[in-house]
C-alpha cells in the first residue's frame, strides 16, 4: 500500500506542476503568419486570438476573399504552433509520452 500513496503523491505533484505550467501559457504569445507576413495572427497559449497585423496593401474590397483565406490560415499556423508548444511542455512533465493535446489529470 506504501507505494500506491507514494504514485498518487506523484501524480499530484505532477498535477500541481502542470496547473503552474498552463497558467504560464496564458501569457505566452505565439504568432503565426500567412502571405509572406503581410497577415500575422498572436494566439495565447490557450489559443485565444490576442492580436491581427494586416498590411494596409492588402484591404482593398475586390480582393476580401483572398483577405479572408489569409486571416484564416495566419489563424491556423498560429494555433499550429501552440499545439506543438504545449506538446512539448507537457512531455516535460509526462517523460515523452505522447498524451493528446488537452489532456488533464485526474483521469
Amino acid at each position: 500500500m506504501k507505494n500506491l500513496g507514494q504514485l498518487m503523491k506523484q501524480v499530484q505533484d505532477m498535477q500541481g506542476r502542470m496547473a503552474d505550467m498552463q497558467e504560464k501559457l496564458v501569457d505566452l504569445e505565439i504568432m503565426g503568419a500567412s502571405g509572406g507576413g503581410l497577415v500575422e495572427a498572436t494566439l495565447n497559449g490557450k489559443g485565444e486570438l490576442r492580436r491581427m497585423r494586416i498590411d494596409p496593401s492588402l484591404i482593398v474590397p475586390s480582393d476580401a476573399e483572398v483577405l479572408e483565406d489569409l486571416i484564416v490560415a495566419s489563424v491556423n499556423d498560429a494555433k499550429s504552433k501552440v499545439d506543438e508548444k504545449m506538446q512539448a511542455e507537457m512531455s516535460k512533465f509526462t517523460g515523452g509520452l505522447p498524451f493528446p493535446t488537452g489532456f488533464k489529470l485526474p483521469f
